[in-house]
């Protein structure tokens, strides 16, 4: 049986419950489309547009007023593009406002972090602020895909930072910690890098939207650590394409407060087997 090409989010999916994978992966069950995904989607393609715009007219006493600015218009543009999909969602107007408005906060919170870093770039580098925003944009959006690993992972952003190379994510979760999915989706992405350009990346990182930013050096364990979980799910799913070989790990991640797993209705995973 031919590998499958895998990804952070496929493998990570897996640990967590690999009959959920069977149905998602093999099965290919469709999944129901949340706020969070969709919430996800607008802020990714606010901050790959930011890097578009002009700052030909920027000034090093008005350029902070000009990032916040132009954060919050691309961010209202976006979500106007996404109006079909934020009404299928059938959310109240208070629910709508209150993620509108939350979104929005983290906007902010990484324009501030970005003019903190201009600041910064224009001090030590004595330059100008398109020069210093030019340092400042990223590679975007960047797919790797390993023939050799059956692996591939899009990443948000690249920067290349005195010869070396940061590797970074954004996400807008509400825990700020470096869970051990977190971690093996950055060694994947490094490890895709590597394998790419032959060089290894200095750091990885996750830009929490609601916090702040946290990295992780990058070294032969992290790289390993990939290596490891991607050939243990090939190993697994080279093998088996049977449902009774993707066993469920029933979970708080089941069902909670607010939602359920996109199969909980195909899965009964809390229905008493007589």
């Amino acid at each position: 049986m031919a590998k499958r090409v895998e990804s952070p989010s496929s493998i990570n999916t897996f640990k967590q419950c690999p009959r959920k994978y069977f149905y998602q992966y093999i099965l290919k069950l469709p999944t129901v489309p949340n706020i969070h995904q969709v919430r996800g989607n607008i802020v990714h393609s606010t901050l790959e547009t930011f890097y578009d715009i002009d700052v030909t007219d920027w000034h090093i006493d008005t350029f902070p007023l000009k990032v916040r600015e132009a954060i919050q218009r691309l961010f209202l543009h976006q979500w106007r593009q996404y109006t079909a999909k934020l009404e299928s969602l059938q959310l109240n107007k208070d629910k709508e406002r209150f993620y509108f408005e939350e979104t929005m906060l983290m906007l902010l919170n990484w324009a501030n972090h970005f003019v903190a870093d201009m600041q910064k770039t224009i001090l030590e580098k004595k330059i100008t602020v398109q020069e210093a925003f030019l340092i400042l944009t990223p590679i975007r959006e960047q797919e790797f895909q390993s023939q050799a690993l059956c692996v591939k992972g899009f990443v948000d952003a690249i920067h290349e930072v005195d010869g070396q190379i940061h590797i970074l994510d954004y996400k807008t979760n509400s825990s700020f910690d470096f869970k051990e999915s977190i971690k093996l989706q950055l060694a994947i992405y490094s490890l895709l890098y590597y394998e790419t350009h032959s060089k290894m990346p200095s750091k990885v990182g996750i830009f929490f939207l609601r916090n702040k930013l946290k990295w992780l050096n990058v070294d032969q364990t992290l790289l390993d650590l990939a290596k490891r979980e991607i050939e243990f799910i090939h190993a697994h799913t080279s093998s088996f394409e049977v449902i009774e070989h993707y066993p469920k790990s029933i979970s708080s991640l089941c069902k909670w407060s607010t939602g359920q797993c996109d199969f909980y209705a195909t899965c009964k995973p809390h229905e008493k087997v007589t």
